[in-house]
């Protein structure tokens, strides 16, 4: 059902662009341009091509909806972190490899103890 309404979707999508591009340029931008109506009414007779593309943009926020409300009922109330297996809590693991990767421990990443000598110059002394 999801994959008909995406294709119908698509299909909506395309035809719009179509109709908008179709349409005659009224010029000035903003709706300044003229055409059509009365002198001042600032509203232009609608046309056959106008109405189409409503009735296209109509459909299009329809199925917009429709996918919403397909993609929220198929979500079921899970969260990303129960499909993967993950703890939902924050707290940090209190073994002391990787979960996931074998034979990786996490000693092996933390910084060396404050104590240790990191800063000692690559030249050996002269004693």
């Amino acid at each position: 059902m999801e994959n008909v309404v995406l294709i119908i979707h698509l299909l909506l999508a395309l035809s719009l662009i179509g109709a908008v591009l179709m349409q005659r340029s009224e010029g000035g931008g903003l709706g300044m341009g003229g055409g059509g109506g009365g002198a001042m009414t600032g509203r232009a007779a609608a046309t056959a091509m106008g109405k189409l593309t409503w009735i296209l943009a109509i459909a299009f926020i329809c199925t917009s909806i429709a996918l919403t409300i397909i993609a929220a009922s198929s979500a079921s109330g899970t969260s990303i972190m129960d499909r993967i297996g993950g703890t939902s809590d924050s707290a940090a693991p209190t073994t002391d490899s990787v979960p996931g990767i074998p034979g990786l421990d996490t000693d092996s990443m933390l910084p060396p103890p404050s104590g240790t000598d990191t800063d000692a110059p690559l030249v050996p002394r002269a004693d």
